[in-house]
């Protein structure tokens, strides 16, 4: 996924190449490309002017190790602040309560449902959790039925009331029935639409308040760059939701919208997915993100092992 900005990254460390030190110049050089890279892999202009500020700040403010080579130096400053900007540690769902309530929102096509159902055996297998699904969105017809194709496929139960129409109904009952027989938690997938619309949101809006959730995620799909991080903007002035999860990690993607998510909306990536299977989810790691994106985890190791080992001289 971060191919390409993984190789203009790499060409941008290049500058400093065989310099002695971090001068003012050879870093306003790194920088100016560095900015170019995000521009290039669809971060908005501001998130990546406001991270290259970062960077060129702390290279001028860093002290080079002799043990390092200036190229390397920048790496892990660039490293650090993929990171932090990433959101610096990964980010644990609230499932606690009688039962815990996550609540699944976001656009029609964003692979809420498969998530859903990804999410379901991630709790149900790796933490012991019994998991009731429950299917509200009434929007989309097909919604509920792939739903229990889903929830019949890893053996978790899906809720649903067949003529409901209002999804508020559908997600009372579920919890009535998940408190009732003893449910961990329970996951409710909710409807979306081809775009924010006023409709969508007051339906979101009623239901969060309804069910007060434990836990909010926004879904979204990481292909549509820029549009993602303005669609999870819109959301969150609404929801005020906990965290992104951002899906189709798999496809053709520039990277934009992981990088730019957390520093326009403030909130944190929590899940990432790739592919249909519905083991393939992953708890998102800002650091280990920045690992892949630079593709120089050991010359990160070697800085951080010389800082360490060596007094400031």
């Amino acid at each position: 996924m971060f191919e390409n900005l993984s190789e203009r990254l790499e060409r941008s460390f290049k500058i400093l190449k065989g310099e002695g030190k971090i001068t003012e110049i050879n870093v306003a050089e790194t920088v100016k490309d560095i900015r170019k890279a995000l521009l290039d892999a669809d971060v908005s202009y501001k998130v990546a002017k406001d991270f290259c500020n970062r960077v060129k700040d702390k290279a001028m403010g860093a002290n080079v190790l002799t043990a390092v080579k200036p190229q390397q130096m920048m790496v892990k400053i660039t490293h650090d602040e993929l990171a932090d900007f990433m959101g610096s540690t990964a980010q644990d769902i609230n499932v606690k309560g009688n039962p815990g309530v996550v609540l699944v929102a976001g656009l029609n096509g964003s692979g809420k449902t498969t998530f859903s159902g990804k999410l379901a055996l991630l709790l149900k297998s790796k933490r012991g959790m019994k998991v009731l699904l429950a299917a509200c969105d009434t929007f989309r017809p097909a919604a509920i039925e792939q739903l229990k194709v889903l929830g019949e496929s890893i053996q978790v139960p899906v809720y649903t009331e067949e003529g409901e129409k209002d999804p508020i109904k559908i997600a009372k009952a579920a919890i009535a029935k998940a408190r009732a027989e003893g449910y961990s938690v329970v996951i409710v997938d909710t409807a979306g639409r081809l775009a924010v619309d006023q409709q969508l949101m007051d339906e979101i809006s009623a239901l969060h308040q309804a069910v007060h959730p434990t836990e909010t995620l926004f879904v979204v799909d990481a292909m549509t760059g820029q549009d993602a991080v303005e669609t999870a903007k819109a959301f969150n002035d609404r929801l005020d939701f906990d965290g992104v999860v951002l899906t189709k990690m798999d496809g053709d993607t520039r990277g934009g919208a992981a990088l730019s998510i957390k520093a326009v909306v403030g909130k944190p990536i929590k899940f990432v997915s790739s592919g249909e299977k519905l083991e393939a989810l992953d708890v998102f790691h800002p650091d280990r993100m920045a690992d892949r994106i630079l593709g120089m985890g050991d010359v990160v190791s070697l800085v951080e092992k010389a800082q360490e080992q060596f007094d400031e001289k």
